[in-house]
């Protein structure tokens, strides 16, 4: 007994030891991968990043997935910056999966702590955070932190890369190789008036050693980052040449569409397709589960989409509808999400103070309740994904915001081992979130093994099937209450939200995993903001419903920021303060948000009466100001209300502040893009639940802001040498309350609930 306990306290002891040794080390490198990368097209690999060809082409392998954001040329350009390539002659390629392309940054800002925590505990959890992602994370495109993932390796390998190239010249004409300059994709020896292309050296520079040390430019050194440089596939776009999903075209390829359950949890209880079979062109008919939480159904495999989807409407199915789903309502789940509120506690994600003992002895108290709906993330191009299974290989063509989790799903669906699935991921027109899912590349898939002599097969779902069968934004109640002293000073706040935990349902439906004990997201966007109260607690309860909730743009930030940075107004007209003064007293020891806030303001020309509206009517202002994704933006919405009472945003100013700005051009289409999209949640959104299935059908009853409708959006940027934050999701949290609060301010109603409808506001 005693020899088995110390060996097994040895063997502990010694885990321990490795393990904390691990933990000592830094991550490791992010430079080669697994396997090396192979030449192609006359390309020579000199990391895992870069391929250069003989013809100078250069070529930069990104992980991330280019869905509108402009991804691919932020990424070339970081590389091509340290490289001092010839951006004329830069292209892009999609990367093969491999740990070293692993998102580290998004895994990091999930940690469930405040912004303003960097002590020691903090530094070490994002520290084993890292490590850990390096090794066993994920290629995930999403939390806007793409270019922030990419800023050290893309310009580590650029810079690499260039040192290679440097030696493979110095050895060439035996000089030393701090004589050499590079530029524009020509390396220079000044003082022999010599010079070679990358081509000229790629082959001799590939064949050294990777070097161990690389020195990365200073800001004022760059010649490339901070330029307004043009899209990479912008023409290609314009041009409308193919590039999506949807233009995905094989020889031999057949076409699918589906017709899922109504009810969230139904299933196929008899199919008779005899009918549909009749029709021209049908090649199958059969009934399909539902995987990774996506919906069961009903498959019909065609030779054109027509055929296909004529075939869908004959298909006479029954449907097992689950009881406890087929009977909720959005009256019902919204009464059970106030009902939780009542019932007071929840998980505290920022407890500072008493705030209960601040409010019980506050001279004058000030309580409102919020709501949020459920949201459809709606992206342009309906989901699809293309499969073909042939002599026991599988080739997927989706665009797919996780493409290592898409190709894990399809493996196990198709019996293959992951090394046997052949992943290609083309534009997404829209992801938001919606493709970080799995469950439309398993289904697709899984029709493709019905598929006649190995043909490919193309799913695609109609705009009903996308509106119906999302993973939504989650439904949200909040109650906040604050409290001042006798002579107007603020004592404590208050906030207690209720609604699902959208990240342990993915986890739950991806991975297998149990429901994470504190869940961020459904509180990020309330307890993580820069208001500096005296004392505040903030907390979430979630509530458990049958609707399939995921990550939508900002996630909680979407609807958190609406009913913080609303309250944070009702609390400065309670106090008779200017809401940009008021804001930013609570700002003391946050010159960062303070400076947005001014900035907006200024543009916009806070304290000035706005312009009337070109019919006349009055407009009014509004502002709110948030982080997330470690920027900060502040807005500034003006609004005014037709004569038919139809609300109008004539002009929505931002300001953003999100480190050093790679692409300037991109961040103001990013806001932009950002601006249109919120706009659509603020005015429009609302996936209205009956009878268990989603009531929208499509755009005619959940529309989008349209050109008619859209608003001048400015956006200015804060200068910044500090390293880059996210865009794509930072300007969406800011724009239902800046359009709500100057909706309060032209009416005196104060709208409580999303989308803002006039008369809707609840006392």
């Amino acid at each position: 007994m005693g020899t088995t306990r110390r060996v097994v306290l040895g063997t502990f002891g010694a885990a321990g030891a490795l393990v904390l040794g691990w933990s000592l080390l830094p991550p490791r490198q992010r430079l080669t991968t697994v396997e090396p990368l192979p030449a192609a097209g006359g390309r020579l690999p000199l990391n895992g990043w870069v391929r250069i060809g003989t013809d100078d082409l250069v070529s930069v392998v990104v992980p991330r997935s280019e869905m509108g954001q402009g991804i691919h040329t932020a990424a070339a350009m970081l590389l091509a910056e340290e490289l001092d390539a010839d951006f004329a002659r830069v292209q892009v390629e999609p990367a093969p999966i491999d740990a070293i392309y692993n998102n580290v940054a998004v895994a990091v800002d999930g940690l469930p702590g405040h912004p303003d925590e960097q002590g020691a505990l903090h530094r070490f959890a994002g520290w084993m955070t890292a490590k850990v992602t390096r090794e066993f994370g994920f290629m995930v495109t999403g939390g806007s932190s793409s270019v922030k993932d990419l800023w050290q390796p893309m310009r580590e390998a650029g810079a690499s890369a260039r040192a290679m190239l440097v030696a493979a010249a110095a050895a060439r004409w035996s000089v030393p190789a701090g004589e050499i300059q590079v530029a524009a994709g020509q390396v220079t020896h000044a003082p022999s008036g010599r010079s070679l292309r990358f081509g000229d050296l790629v082959a001799a520079a590939a064949a050294l050693p990777l070097p161990k040390r690389v020195a990365l430019k200073a800001p004022a050194q760059f010649r490339l980052i901070g330029r307004e440089v043009p899209r990479l596939e912008a023409r290609a776009k314009i041009e409308g040449r193919p590039g999506f999903g949807a233009d995905v075209v094989l020889p031999g390829m057949l076409y699918a569409t589906v017709v899922q359950a109504r009810t969230f949890g139904g299933k196929v209880a008899s199919l008779a397709g005899a009918k549909a079979m009749a029709l021209p062109g049908v090649k199958s008919v059969f009934a399909i589960d539902g995987f990774h939480g996506g919906a069961a159904g009903v498959a019909v495999i065609a030779d054109t989409p027509w055929h296909a989807l004529k075939a869908a409407r004959a298909v006479d199915v029954t449907w097992d509808e689950a009881p406890a789903a087929a009977a909720l309502s959005s009256a019902q789940a919204m009464a059970r999400l106030r009902e939780r509120l009542d019932g007071g506690g929840g998980t505290a994600f920022l407890d500072r103070g008493d705030a209960e003992a601040a409010l019980g002895g506050a001279a004058r108290t000030v309580r409102a309740e919020y709501t949020a709906p459920w949201l459809a993330h709606a992206a342009a191009e309906p989901i699809n994904c293309t499969v073909q299974l042939k002599d026991g290989r599988a080739r997927i063509w989706a665009g797919t915001q996780a493409p290592d989790l898409a190709r894990r799903a399809a493996a196990r669906v198709l019996g293959l081992r992951e090394a046997e699935v052949e992943m290609h991921v083309p534009w997404l027109g829209g992801g938001f979130g919606r493709r970080l899912e799995s469950d439309f590349v398993a289904q697709a898939a899984a029709i493709a093994r019905r598929a006649p002599g190995g043909a490919p097969v193309q799913t695609f779902w109609t705009r009903e099937e996308d509106l119906r069968h999302d993973f939504y934004r989650p439904a949200c109640a909040a109650r906040l209450v604050a409290g001042f002293d006798a002579g107007g000073r603020l004592l404590a706040l208050t906030c207690l939200s209720a609604g699902q935990a959208p990240a342990a349902q993915m986890l739950e439906r991806t991975f297998g995993l149990p429901a994470l004990p504190r869940d961020k997201t459904t509180s990020e966007g309330a307890f993580d903001q820069p208001y500096e109260w005296p004392a505040a607690r903030i907390a979430h309860a979630v509530v458990e419903l049958p609707v399939p909730v995921g990550f939508w743009r900002s996630v909680g930030h979407s609807h958190q920021a609406f009913f913080v940075e609303s309250f944070v107004d009702e609390l400065a007209a309670s106090a008779g303060a200017d809401p940009v003064a008021f804001r930013l007293a609570l700002l003391p020891n946050h010159p960062r948000h303070a400076a947005v806030l001014r900035l907006a303001a200024e543009k916009a020309g806070w304290g000035t009466p706005p312009p009337a509206a070109p019919d006349g009517a009055r407009v009014a202002r509004g502002v709110a100001l948030h982080e997330s994704f470690g920027s900060v933006v502040a807005q500034v919405a003006e609004v005014s209300i037709s004569p038919a009472q139809v609300i109008r945003v004539h002009r929505v100013v931002c300001a953003i502040d999100c480190g050093l700005a790679v692409n300037p051009n991109h961040i103001r289409q990013q806001m932009e893009g950002a601006v249109v999209f919120g706009l659509t949640a603020a005015l429009h959104g609302d996936i209205e639940i009956d009878a268990g299935g989603v009531r929208p059908s499509n755009f005619h009853d959940q529309p989008l802001v349209r050109f008619a409708d859209c608003p001048v959006i400015e956006t200015h940027v804060v200068a910044s040498a500090a390293p880059p934050e996210g865009v794509g999701e930072p300007g969406v949290p800011t724009v239902a309350p800046a359009v709500g609060n100057a909706l309060f301010a032209l009416t005196g109603q104060r709208l409580r609930a999303l989308p803002l409808r006039l008369g809707a506001a609840r006392a």
